[in-house]
């Protein structure tokens, strides 16, 4: 948006040229959500990874702090992992990727600065730790898997406190192909109306 705009600033009849589809992720990538409790997101991404997906697989977390605890958890275990966010320096930020790219490395726990613009080849699994945001960021971030010709995977760890995003979240899930929504998302009461919209009544719903 931003390149957009500049372009109309300094261009006299710019065109713009998206590439697949503005905005949505790209259909090979198979979404999983699952809404669950703060406390039982490390037992799940450890099933997850107990079932031996092939590297290299994104960890996206929201703060830097837990993604470095995140990180060093996963070390302790026995996996081989390295992180990226906003505190880190560019060396560090390149030595992590390099790390990732050449398969000394399996894991990248990252923030929101891995999920643009950042292409690493044959990511098979993108899990969202901590949803992001907003739903562009999700987009994004799920957008590391499934490129080139390939399919992926993206899981999600939903949390009550992301019910903002349940009403887009489950019209991307049912807008995909290859995802399906699951029946907590699908009739969770913040995916009943578009957000800023009044709910409708009980009796409304039942007898629309």
């Amino acid at each position: 948006q931003v390149c957009c705009r500049l372009a109309r600033t300094y261009l006299r009849r710019p065109a713009v040229v998206y590439i697949g589809s503005i905005g949505k992720p790209v259909e090979r990538v198979e979404q999983i959500v699952h809404i669950v409790g703060e406390n039982d997101k490390r037992r799940k991404l450890m099933e997850y990874l107990s079932k031996g997906v092939d590297p290299p697989i994104i960890i996206f977390v929201n703060q830097k702090k837990g993604a470095d605890v995140l990180a060093k958890g996963l070390e302790k275990l026995g996996y081989n992992a390295c992180t990226l966010h906003g505190g880190k320096g560019q060396e560090q930020r390149e030595y992590a990727l390099a790390s990732l790219k050449s398969g000394a490395k399996d894991i990248l726990v990252a923030t929101d600065v891995a999920g643009r613009g950042i292409d690493i080849k044959d990511v098979s699994m993108v899990i969202n730790y901590d949803m992001a945001k907003t739903i562009e960021d999700y987009t994004h971030r799920i957008g590391r898997t499934g490129r080139a010709g390939k399919t992926g995977i993206a899981v999600s760890f939903c949390t009550n406190d992301d019910s903002a995003l349940f009403y887009d979240l489950k019209q991307m899930l049912l807008s995909s192909p290859v995802s399906s929504c699951p029946p907590e998302l699908m009739n969770h009461s913040e995916c009943q109306n578009k957000p800023n919209q009044p709910k409708r009544r009980r009796d409304e719903m039942i007898f629309a």
